[in-house]
């Protein structure tokens, strides 16, 4: 009797390899349907390597040759086999373009508030360790070790722009919410890359552990390519959990601009707020930064939601942990938002999500741009607050 199998329950990735000549054994996430149990002992049969259950997604990350995956779509409760994707990694006149030097007067800095950033991890660098360390966490998931560093320099520059307190800069290059706590997790290597899979484990800590570090941001400098529509996209899937668990989740929209088409996942994700780059240089002021990845998604949704600087924006250097350094990349503008949205929660700490992302979005000022490049436009966060 001929086997069945459902090669709709296949992503683009993995279809491409079916008839090759080889076999060879390639990382997937499988998805259960929402009512179902995950088959662990079927997984773990047909599998050279469990690597995680993924309660997130009601599903396991494993490793599997082509004949045992067509095999496993045959499985009724399995809704869906993708990839195990690569994810990676993708401010004077920066706060002075978002509108963050006019509400000083507020009182309001991000004290209390804890952002989870989602990285190449972080270095205690003097303004954010000064006098007091503001990175209240570290989790490392590529290395194990137990004291924050960073061996890139990505997510330290992400985070002085969030939560940076100017200390060494005499205040020049200060972060949008310079009193913000800081769960640093390193789940990108020192090249800036990781898995899916990983990403979906982060997602999962970063939740069980909101009680012990008050986290309530989670911001995404980081994609995946997106290959299918957000229902069975395992980051967007983790990104909206994350939502539902009373998460504000900032996503940064990917530099594969400027051809239309090009949100990275999870920025994909209809709920999340998804952030593409402003280039605010003097002399080109109002213009789409030209790496920003432009809209709409595979399944139609206008991206981003809005823009902010990325165009050399001066912050932490990894490696001198009292100097600065400058990179450009959307990675740089989905840092403010979330300092933004701390800004935000310091006003109504029960703010939601969406209660954050409709405020962002009503503060946004349109530029000379389509609304697939531009979403609402730039945040000028003063505009917030006034």
């Amino acid at each position: 009797m001929r086997n069945y199998f459902d090669y709709n329950k296949l992503c683009p990735t993995i279809k491409g390899q079916i008839y090759s000549n080889d076999n060879n054994v390639i990382p997937i996430i499988v998805s259960y349907k929402d009512n179902k149990k995950i088959k662990e002992s079927k997984i773990s049969s047909l599998s050279n390597k469990l690597n995680y259950t993924l309660p997130i997604i009601n599903g396991c990350a494993c490793e599997m040759c082509m004949s045992s995956i067509l095999e496993l779509t045959a499985d009724y409760d399995v809704e869906f086999i993708s990839y195990d994707a690569k994810v990676f990694a993708v401010m004077d006149l920066a706060r002075e373009a978002v509108g963050a030097e006019l509400i000083t007067n507020t009182g309001y800095t991000g004290k209390g508030v804890t952002v989870a950033i989602i990285d190449t991890g972080i270095s205690p660098h003097t303004d954010l360790i000064y006098p007091t360390s503001r990175i209240v966490g570290f989790k490392d998931f590529v290395n194990g070790e137990t004291k924050a560093y960073d061996d890139n320099g990505h997510g330290t520059h992400c985070a002085g722009i969030l939560a940076g307190s100017g200390y060494s800069s005499n205040g020049k290059y200060r972060g949008i919410a310079p009193e913000a706590n800081i769960l640093a997790i390193k789940v990108l290597d020192e090249i800036g890359n990781g898995n899916t899979s990983d990403i979906l484990e982060t997602v999962q800590f970063i939740i069980d552990s909101k009680k012990d570090y008050n986290t309530r941001i989670i911001n995404f400098s980081l994609g995946a390519i997106a290959q299918y529509r957000e229902r069975r996209d395992p980051l967007v899937k983790a990104a909206n959990h994350a939502i539902e668990n009373d998460f504000i989740v900032i996503a940064a929209v990917g530099n594969s601009g400027p051809m239309r088409n090009t949100i990275l996942s999870p920025a994909t994700g209809r709920h999340v707020i998804s952030v593409g780059a402003l280039d605010d240089r003097e002399s080109i002021r109002e213009r789409i930064a030209e790496f920003s990845s432009r809209g709409p998604t595979l399944d139609r949704i206008r991206k981003p939601d809005l823009i902010a600087p990325g165009v050399n924006i001066n912050s932490l250097s990894n490696n001198n942990l009292s100097g600065y350094t400058s990179l450009s990349g959307t990675s740089m503008s989905a840092p403010m938002v979330s300092g933004a949205a701390a800004l935000l929660l310091n006003e109504n700490p029960n703010y939601s999500h969406y209660d954050i992302k409709r405020k962002l979005v009503n503060a946004c000022s349109r530029i000379k741009a389509s609304s697939y490049e531009q979403g609402a436009g730039v945040l000028d966060i003063s505009r917030i607050f006034s």
